[in-house]
C-alpha cells in the first residue's frame, strides 16, 4: 500500500535490482508518468505482452546488458577496422 504517486514510485525504486516492473491503472497519462520514473529495464503498463523486437535487460544489479532488438545484437558483434594501402 502507498499514500500517493510519489510514494509508489519510491517503493518501486527502493531496490538494488531493476529488471522489470508492471504499472496497472485506469488513467493512461498517470500510468505513463509513473512508468517513466521507475528505474527498470522494462516497464509494462496494463499489459503482460512481450515484444521480441524490444530490448530486454535490467538496470542496477539486474542483467548483463541487453537482449533482443538491435540493442541485443550488438553484444554478439566484434567491431574491426581493416586498412589497406591501395597503391
Amino acid at each position: 500500500p502507498y499514500d500517493d504517486e510519489a510514494e509508489a514510485i519510491a517503493i518501486a525504486n527502493d531496490t538494488r535490482y531493476g529488471l522489470s516492473a508492471l504499472v496497472l491503472g485506469k488513467n493512461p497519462e498517470t500510468c505513463e508518468r509513473v512508468a517513466r520514473q521507475i528505474d527498470s529495464g522494462r516497464v509494462l503498463v496494463n499489459t503482460l505482452a512481450h515484444e521480441p523486437r524490444a530490448p530486454f535487460g535490467g538496470f542496477k544489479h539486474s542483467g548483463l546488458g541487453r537482449e533482443m532488438g538491435r540493442w541485443g545484437i550488438s553484444a554478439y558483434l566484434e567491431p574491426k577496422t581493416l586498412m589497406t594501402n591501395a597503391s
